[in-house]
C-alpha cells in the first residue's frame, strides 16, 4: 500500500506539472525545478510549464488517434480496407498544424535565449576561472586585486547541515537585487568545465582560452548550489559551486574586507588541492 500511494503520487505529480522541490538543493524523489531565484529561472519554469501542458495535448491526442486505428480500422472491425491513397485536406492539415505548433514553441524559446544571453546595464562583474577540480573567483570591480578558490569540503569534514558534494570552503557571495555579469572561462591549460547553478538558470561552459559571459539577478537571500555541468575527468562529480546572496549592506562590509583577507592567500593549484579529492 504505501508504494502503492507513492506511485500514485507520482503520476498525478507529472500529470499536474506540481513542483517537489522546494529549495536551493536537489531533494530526493524530485520531478520538477528548484525554486527559481532569478528573473531567468523564473521565464524559464513558467516555458516549461507551458511546453509540459502542450506535450500533454499532444500526447493524449497521438494516443487517442492510435486507439481509434486499432479498434475502428482493425481486421475483423474492417475487413474491406479502403483503397484511398491520398487525401489533400487532411495532408494540408498535418503539415500546417506540426509548422504551427513549431512557430509557438520556437519564438517563445528565442525570446528566452536572447533575455539570458547578456547582461543589460550590469551593476557588477564577477570572473569564474575552472580548474581539475575546483573554481577560483576574482572580484574585477573592486579595487584591490585578489583571488577566490573555493575547493569541495570533503564528506569527513562536513558540520550539521551542510550537504554532501556541494559545500565548499569559499562561497561567492553577492548582493540580492543586483544584475551581476558572470565572465567564466577555464585555465589556458585545463579542459572544459561548466559553472551551473540550476536555481539561478544559469548553466555556461568554461572553455580554456575563451570567456563566455552570462548573467544572474538574485531576488532572494540564501546560499543556493550548483555544480560542474561538463564532464571534465576523475573528479568532475567533486567540483561543486556554493554563492551566497546577501543584503546590500552585508555585500558592502564584505567587499571592503575581501582583499584584506583573500589578498593574502595563496590560490589553491592543482597540486595542493587534496581536499577535493574523494576519500
Amino acid at each position: 500500500m504505501k508504494y502503492l500511494s507513492t506511485i500514485v503520487s507520482i503520476i498525478l505529480i507529472s500529470f499536474t506539472g506540481a513542483k517537489i522541490a522546494r529549495a536551493q538543493v536537489p531533494e530526493d524523489w524530485q520531478l520538477g525545478f528548484q525554486e527559481a531565484a532569478t528573473p531567468v529561472m523564473e521565464r524559464i519554469v513558467s516555458f516549461n510549464d507551458i511546453l509540459f501542458w502542450m506535450c500533454v495535448i499532444i500526447s493524449l491526442f497521438v494516443f487517442v488517434l492510435l486507439g481509434i486505428l486499432i479498434f475502428k480500422f482493425n481486421r475483423k472491425a474492417n475487413p474491406t480496407p479502403t483503397k484511398r491513397s491520398h487525401n489533400t485536406v487532411l495532408e494540408i492539415l498535418w503539415t500546417v498544424i506540426p509548422v504551427v505548433i513549431l512557430v509557438a514553441i520556437a519564438v517563445p524559446s528565442l525570446r528566452l535565449l536572447y533575455y539570458q544571453d547578456r547582461a543589460v546595464d550590469a551593476e557588477m562583474t564577477i570572473k569564474a576561472t575552472g580548474y581539475q577540480w575546483y573554481w577560483s573567483y576574482e572580484y574585477p570591480d573592486i579595487d584591490a586585486e585578489f583571488e577566490i578558490t573555493a575547493v569541495m569540503i570533503p564528506e569527513e569534514e562536513l558540520q550539521e547541515g551542510q550537504y554532501r558534494l556541494l559545500e565548499t570552503d569559499e562561497r561567492v557571495i553577492v548582493p540580492v537585487d543586483t544584475t551581476i555579469r558572470m565572465l567564466v572561462t577555464a585555465d589556458i591549460e585545463d579542459v572544459i568545465h561548466a559553472w551551473s547553478v540550476p536555481a539561478f538558470g544559469v548553466k555556461i561552459d568554461a572553455i580554456p582560452g575563451r570567456v563566455n559571459e552570462t548573467w544572474f539577478r538574485a531576488t532572494k537571500e540564501g546560499v543556493f548550489y550548483g555544480q560542474c555541468s561538463e564532464l571534465c575527468g576523475a573528479y568532475h562529480a567533486f567540483m561543486p559551486i556554493a554563492v551566497e546572496v546577501v543584503s546590500k549592506k552585508e555585500y558592502a562590509e564584505w567587499a571592503e574586507k575581501a582583499p584584506e583577507i583573500y589578498g593574502e592567500k595563496i590560490p589553491e593549484t592543482p597540486a595542493n588541492i587534496a581536499l577535493a579529492e574523494p576519500r
